[in-house]
């Protein structure tokens, strides 16, 4: 059974910075993309950034360009989410997710997801 294993949230006052990790079974981390989700309460579940495991590809939500860098430690099967300049409205459960077709970003084209990991940012 494949396995995504989040930790790294935490809470931070604003313009702080969190670095978020994703541990990944070797089944799942083969797959061709992985990201970073993120919900809030009464909310959808948005895409924050993907990465295709091949490397050449990126997404980032346009509220984070500029702030959040996505990357990958292959020798580790390790997901990363650097968040920097952290703003209260990037609060919530971040949740790492992996797919093997990878057809679009939204979060109902991946297949499988980690627990998630809280993130809160006051002002």
């Amino acid at each position: 059974q494949g396995q995504l294993v989040e930790s790294g949230g935490g809470s931070v006052q604003a313009g702080g910075s969190l670095r978020l990790s994703c541990l990944a079974s070797e089944s799942i981390y083969s797959q061709w993309c992985m990201g970073w989700f993120r919900q809030t309460p009464g909310k959808e579940r948005d895409p924050v950034a993907v990465i295709y495991t091949s490397g050449d590809r990126l997404y980032y939500n346009a509220s984070v360009k500029g702030r959040f860098t996505i990357s990958q430690d292959h020798a580790k099967r390790t997901l990363y989410l650097q968040m920097n300049s952290l703003k209260p409205e990037d609060t919530g459960m971040y949740y790492c997710a992996a797919d093997g077709l990878c057809s679009d970003v939204g979060p109902e084209h991946f297949t499988y997801w980690g627990q998630g990991t809280q993130v809160t940012v006051s002002s």
